[in-house]
């Protein structure tokens, strides 16, 4: 499972969800109506198709986080906010407009991988680390959401190479390259929820 969130990508590139979202996995289309915090959707259901918290509605023209899942036809909704530990911050009221909601799992997931390939966390033997054992995964989720937005924009930009949106996937990539020699993993290496072992992407190095 990807450390970040189609969450995570929005707090980036606040306007992917409503000008590339075609480069994703569209999840939903449906009509729906805001009050308060609650987005009430008059067709389709968010539960069959595993909306949750994290996943993003394009309202309209104004995304949303998805902070929670309250039925198959109610999720609550938040703008955009600094900290998903923030309390929700109300949209502005909407009535009968289209409701679409998109991921970007899917690339998120091709560098999920890569990551754990490169802190050597996907040998699969029996009492090896695996990627759940890290205790840090929030520097990891931004790391990832920099190599899925690359990835998202160099396909975005596939038919105009010169294009403005090729320039954000050349961005990405750095950015992505840069946080890289940053980024560390904590790695609970005996089970007790506590951190052994510090691993950057190439090397490991215990601490305790």
């Amino acid at each position: 499972m990807p450390f970040s969130t189609d969450r995570s990508l929005l707090a980036l590139e606040p306007n992917l969800f409503r000008d590339i979202s075609w480069t994703g996995q569209q999840l939903l289309s449906a009509v729906g109506s805001i009050s308060g915090t609650t987005l009430t959707l008059a067709t389709g259901d968010a539960a069959a198709v595993g909306i949750t918290a994290g996943h993003v509605a394009l309202v309209g023209s104004v995304s949303l986080e998805i902070t929670a899942r309250l039925s198959a036809t109610t999720l609550t909704v938040s703008r955009l906010r600094a900290s998903v530990t923030d309390p929700v911050i109300p949209p502005p009221i909407l009535i009968n407009q289209p409701v679409v909601i998109t991921t970007f799992t899917p690339q998120a997931a091709i560098v999920h991988d890569t990551i754990v390939r490169l802190l050597g966390l996907d040998s699969g033997l029996e009492g090896h680390p695996t990627a759940a054992d890290i205790t840090n995964p929030t520097p990891l989720a931004l790391l990832e959401a920099l190599g899925a937005l690359q990835l998202i924009h160099v396909a975005a930009s596939s038919l105009s190479p010169d294009s403005a949106t090729a320039a954000r996937a050349e961005h990405y990539r750095k950015r992505f390259a840069q946080q890289r020699t940053i980024t560390a993993a904590s790695i609970d290496l005996d089970s007790d929820g506590l951190p052994d072992a510090v691993r950057h992407l190439g090397f490991a190095q215990l601490f305790r």
